[in-house]
């Protein structure tokens, strides 16, 4: 988990927007990069970023043919060859100290030094990673980019956090977010937050989950009473130019008198606003007070400190059990607290998952059949799988495959059809493919399809929880779950395997 805290790292929020005019436009081996990467073809995707830099750096577009070259050094120590990846980091380096102008410059050797940090990082050398922290420091300054001052900030904290100094994060981090408080740039700390609390989970670090976490739900509450006095102090600016308007135009005793009515209207919105306001932040401070205490006694807990949202879910589980399941809320409420430890455990598995020779023509017709009753008689069900056997965990398989294929039945009307597919894609690859005729999914929902908690649900109508954990068990499998957006007559997953 710590691999993906790392590598997070260097896509976050608030590096790098200081690209000139002449250089926005990506190249085509650029794009292709991009491309290949999401299709998670690691050395393809890397190959290509190569040829992006080298392109770049022979038409004198450093600041691209760096970016490039960082790009491809993540994609030779993703698949742990630091070596290589160390090696055309001195490459990056000659780029960077072609490019003239010095504050330039700085910035480019900021984005290497940075790339160096990540990697002993993830290497546990925490003095070779402080160096590099040190250089970046340096560079940031002779920079004067303000967006690699807080990006600087960012990585402090990430790197005192690593390696448990944790009162140093706290300070680092707190600069970065008072800095951005003070510029009124609310959301950016917000997702600053979220990102660092996301990270912590993803690498079962829960001390750094906790103390972000606590410094989150304090930052909320002050910032809650800076954008109310905000708020209250634009709405008496707004009053007090109306009255000076109003004074100023028209003398007239019935138009005094309409004015006086308005604003005794708009005096009482205000007042009621501002009523319901304090309640909203009454109940948010009640909310975040027994969220702080959760989080105490979660540092106090060795186990908790471990497993930190599955075992909040377990906590949980015994209190739920004592109320009426029949009841939709309560059964909803004790299928989300199993679908976060389902996930949990998913995420925080470090073992390699048993796989099995798996016969796949009876195991995708069985799986057809479970649907049968859930769709009209006038919808087509298709199997197109070969008779031959291959190694997976049939569990995982069936899990994602069934999940696929009920929400297909779902959302297909009659006179349509939902088909399953398997596909040899090479030696050790392979392919499941669940497609349905109908509507396709939104553009807009498509970004958030596989990540958990980034919305507010009614759990009664589902958590959300689903395609998450089927993608988690695709990954703990060496493969991977995706729509197909190329498919336009209907929806279309993916799932592909390696051996």
């Amino acid at each position: 988990m710590l691999k993906r805290l790392l590598i997070f790292g260097l896509n976050v929020l608030l590096c790098c927007g200081y690209v000139s005019a002449q250089e926005i436009q990506k190249s085509e081996l650029q794009q292709q990069a991009e491309e290949e990467v999401t299709k998670g073809q690691v050395a393809k995707a890397r190959s290509l970023y190569i040829r992006a830099f080298d392109s770049y750096a022979n038409q004198g577009q450093y600041r691209k043919s760096v970016e490039c070259g960082v790009k491809a050094t993540a994609l030779y120590y993703k698949e742990s060859l630091y070596k290589e990846a160390f090696e055309f980091l001195h490459r990056v380096d000659q780029v960077a100290n072609s490019e003239q102008d010095q504050a330039k410059k700085a910035a480019l050797r900021y984005l290497a030094s940075k790339e160096r940090m990540q990697m002993y990082m993830r290497l546990s050398k925490g003095a070779s990673a402080k160096e590099h922290l040190n250089n970046m420091e340096v560079f940031a300054k002779t920079s004067n980019e303000p967006d690699l001052q807080d990006d600087l900030l960012y990585n402090q904290a990430i790197y005192y956090y690593t390696f448990g100094e944790v009162s140093k994060g706290n300070a680092v981090f707190k600069e970065m977010a008072d800095r951005l408080t003070n510029t009124k740039e609310y959301d950016k700390v917000d997702e600053v937050y979220k990102s660092l609390i996301a990270n912590g989970r993803r690498s079962n670090n829960a001390n750094m989950v906790a103390q972000s976490y606590s410094s989150y739900i304090a930052w909320k509450d002050s910032v809650s009473e800076l954008k109310r006095a905000d708020e209250i102090g634009a709405l008496k600016k707004q009053i007090a130019a109306n009255e000076a308007s109003i004074e100023e135009k028209d003398s007239s005793l019935s138009t005094r008198q309409m004015i006086i009515i308005g604003l005794c209207v708009l005096v009482a919105i205000l007042a009621g606003v501002l009523i319901i306001g304090g309640i909203i932040l009454l109940r948010f401070i009640m909310v975040n007070r027994k969220q702080k205490k959760t989080i105490k006694l979660a540092n106090e807990t060795n186990a908790l400190k471990a497993k930190f949202i599955s075992n909040i879910s377990a906590q949980l589980e015994p209190t739920l059990k004592k109320l009426d399941s029949r009841i939709p809320e309560v059964q909803a409420l004790m299928d989300f607290s199993k679908h976060i430890q389902i996930l949990s455990q998913l995420e925080n598995n470090q073992e390699p998952v048993e796989m099995e020779e798996t016969q796949i023509q009876p195991l995708c017709e069985a799986l057809m059949d479970q649907i049968r009753d859930k769709v009209d008689e006038s919808v087509t069900l298709t199997v197109n799988a070969p008779k031959m056997s291959a190694k997976m965990n049939k569990d995982y398989v069936s899990h994602v495959l069934s999940h696929l294929l009920s929400n297909a039945a779902e959302h297909t009307a009659a006179g349509g059809r939902i088909w399953l597919e398997y596909k040899k894609r090479g030696a050790h690859a392979h392919q499941f493919i669940v497609s349905n005729t109908g509507e396709s999914i939104p553009e807009e929902q498509r970004e958030n399809l596989f990540k958990p908690f980034v919305e507010i649900k009614d759990i009664t109508k589902g958590d959300g929880l689903g395609l998450p954990i089927c993608r988690q068990m695709a990954i703990n499998m060496n493969g991977d779950l995706n729509l197909d957006p190329a498919f336009t007559k209907g929806t279309r997953f993916v799932m592909d395997l390696h051996g």
